[in-house]
């Protein structure tokens, strides 16, 4: 379950401090899943406009999502 898999990462990190005195750095590079999802789904609208040749101003998406014709 999600719970036991934390609690096992925890244990994990509190481990690898303790014994192997290892600061702990937290992955900041990473993004989160729904970060993830929302940049892939705003890169589909951006291949959409472009393959159905429709202008950003169209649709009102140059402001949101940064496209630049």
């Amino acid at each position: 379950t999600a719970i036991s898999a934390t609690a096992r990462k925890l244990a994990v990190i509190i481990w690898n401090m303790l014994v192997k005195a290892q600061d702990y750095n937290p992955p900041k590079e990473y993004l989160y899943l729904d970060q993830k999802r929302k940049l892939k789904l705003v890169n589909r609208i951006k291949k959409n406009i472009a393959k159905f040749e429709i202008k950003p101003e169209d649709v009102g998406f140059n402001k949101m999502l940064n496209i630049s014709t």
